[in-house]
């Protein structure tokens, strides 16, 4: 089976691509953003008008009273630039806040409804840690990067450029200063910013690995306190998190490097228009107020650039967070419906159920070849009938191809070779969501979700009633336990299930997949894993189901199997054996070895407990 491989943008500086595949995704925001750039200029002409009104106020009032009847009409324009600049200001944080939201929740739709949509290959090669910090952390991180820091830049901007225009009009002499400084500050903002990226693209990993981690630790913390391994597995996690911190704090070191550097330049700067334009004001080429406009202008110009150590590194981090989002919604799934078949019967979201036939449950596998690994065929000219309402059970040994078989027929892969119908009809001309619609899947370690009992069970059919779900529960005799509880149906399950048994929680799932009403019932393994009795309780279900269902059987305990309609034998994805229980038993091949052991290992350990 393949191996997990995380997909990775080749860039060492910012990739405009990856940008602007980031922007198409908020395209829903088109308008609002609009708006934003709309009061991101009206912020930044606001602010940068400030510091000529002192220069006014200075050469026009402070050193020349001639003008002083002029002052009230200062003041009320003053005024109203502070009134527009708070204005704008709150607009714009306002108007960013609600993008950051609506990005986030868009592209968080986006990546389930992808999710929902890839096939059982994805999972089973995709850590669940990395998809948890998928839709988490990088979905967060890019939302709020794109709605404050990148519009810090586009502010930065407007603001810089701005002030260049009105330097360069009043005095393009000490301007000159600025434009002189500016490309050893944009060389040194290139260095930095690809060291930045570097270490942003690392420390991204290592989190997704830490995640993954947490969720394993969790998860697993049964397994790891009976195997006695919470020392390996903490010490792996310490040395996972000492890689973060190392390279957070080589992050943090680039930074504060490099935000000092840009303070040094700023300095700089300031020292040189003080000298020359000191020297002009003394020399009366320039008026006083003019110095004092260019030493603000020169504070304003520099904040947005001292503020790009922050920045960068955002935006950085936040393209390495994009890369991700953009990895996982840029997965093809394995297994995907024709255009043609989407139009009749919709896709798995959106469901044109209205346009399903019913099925009768006759399967058929023609000339089926399958692999995971081209070099490790399992099927190979696979060929299967089996007709309504039959039960057929797989048997064989571990690898045969047992499940392999179950999964083709759910359509959870599809043959390399060859064709599977379902009455008659190859199943890649109706939907997947029609086919899941038709089968009931009860798997070997049952899965129960948060909730109560009746929420799970419902969780098969959310149009089922609760007359439903009493009448499965009552065929799997699995009531004579719920009713017992302190709450019944509405008795809560834990998380996993963890509140009811092995057993019951089995006799749930039964009930889940029961209550859909299937044609064809799957069971894969489904009794391997319960005591004696639920096997006893459970196999009057099974016998139940199997009268009214296509059924097949994945078994461990051939015990569930004998009243089967035909029993397959499966070696090396062949079928060296086929026949009910008293044929293959006569024919004393495989079959009857694998059953009389079983036996004769039953026996066995009944007699150790009744010693």
């Amino acid at each position: 089976m393949a191996k997990f491989e995380e997909k990775e943008y080749n860039t060492s500086s910012f990739d405009l691509n990856l940008w602007k595949n980031i922007f198409l995704l908020m395209k829903d925001q088109f308008k609002e953003l609009y708006k934003l750039a709309f009061y991101c200029v009206g912020i930044s002409l606001c602010e940068c008008a400030f510091p000529y009104f002192y220069k006014l106020a200075i050469d026009s009032f402070a050193t020349n009273y001639a003008n002083i009847d002029n002052l009230k009409y200062f003041v009320i324009i003053f005024i109203i630039n502070i009134i527009l600049s708070g204005l704008f200001c709150y607009l714009f944080l306002h108007q960013a806040g609600k993008i950051e939201m609506e990005y986030a929740y868009d592209i968080r739709k986006k990546c389930f409804d992808k999710l929902m949509n890839l096939s059982f290959s994805y999972y089973d090669v995709t850590p669940s840690g990395w998809i948890v910090a998928r839709v988490s952390n990088d979905i967060a991180r890019l939302a709020e990067i794109v709605s404050w820091s990148f519009l810090d830049v586009c502010y930065g901007v407007v603001k810089m450029v701005a002030i260049a225009l009105v330097m360069l009009v009043i005095n393009a002499k000490l301007a000159m200063i600025i434009i002189v400084i500016m490309p050893f500050i944009l060389l040194t903002s290139i260095y930095f910013q690809n060291r930045i990226l570097k270490h942003s693209r690392e420390i991204r990993k290592i989190n997704s690995k830490i995640t993954n981690d947490y969720n394993e630790g969790i998860t697993g913390a049964k397994t790891t306190k009976t195997l006695n391994l919470e020392h390996q597995n903490f010490e792996a996690f310490k040395a996972d998190t000492l890689s973060m911190k190392e390279s957070s704090i080589r992050s943090g070191i680039i930074t504060s490097i490099y935000m000092p550097t840009i303070v040094a330049f700023s300095a700089l700067c300031s020292a040189l228009i003080m000298y020359y334009g000191g020297n002009a004001v003394i020399m009366k080429t320039i008026e006083f107020g003019t110095l004092v406009m260019f030493v603000q202008y020169i504070t304003e110009f520099f904040d947005p650039i001292r503020q790009l150590a922050r920045i960068i590194s955002d935006l950085q981090m936040a393209q390495a967070a994009g890369e991700r989002v953009l990895s996982l919604l840029d997965t093809d799934s394995d297994i995907a419906d024709s255009e043609e078949v989407i139009a009749k019967y919709g896709d798995i979201m959106h469901p044109k159920k209205e346009n399903y036939e019913s099925i009768e449950g006759n399967v058929s596998f023609k000339h089926v070849k399958f692999y995971y690994n081209p070099n490790e065929i399992i099927l190979d000219d696979f060929n299967l009938d089996v007709h309504n309402k039959q039960t057929i059970a797989l048997v064989g040994e571990t690898g045969s191809g047992k499940s392999t078989i179950i999964n083709l027929l759910c359509r959870f892969y599809e043959p390399v070779e060859g064709s599977i119908e379902i009455d008659g009809v190859d199943y890649r001309k109706r939907s997947i969501g029609y086919l899941h619609d038709n089968i009931g899947y009860v798997l070997q370690a049952p899965h129960l979700f948060s909730g109560s009992i009746k929420d799970n069970i419902l969780y098969g059919n959310t149009n089922a009633t609760m007359e439903d779900v009493k009448e499965v529960c009552h065929m799997l005799n699995a009531d004579s336990f719920i009713e017992k509880m302190e709450n019944g149906y509405d008795s809560e399950v834990g998380e996993q299930g963890n509140l009811l048994s092995t057993g019951q929680k089995q006799l749930i799932s039964f009930a889940r997949a029961l209550v859909r009403k299937p044609k064809i019932f799957v069971l894969d393994e489904a009794t391997s894993s319960i005591d004696t009795q639920t096997e006893a309780i459970i196999q009057y279900a099974i016998d139940n189901i199997m009268k009214q269902h296509t059924c097949f059987i994945v078994a461990h305990r051939l015990s569930t199997i004998v009243n089967a309609d035909r029993i397959l034998v499966i070696s090396k994805g062949k079928i060296i054996e086929s026949g009910n229980h008293m044929q293959l038993m006569k024919l004393k091949g495989q079959y009857y070895r694998l059953y009389t052991n079983q036996f004769n290992e039953d026996i066995a350990n009944k007699w150790d407990v009744a010693c």
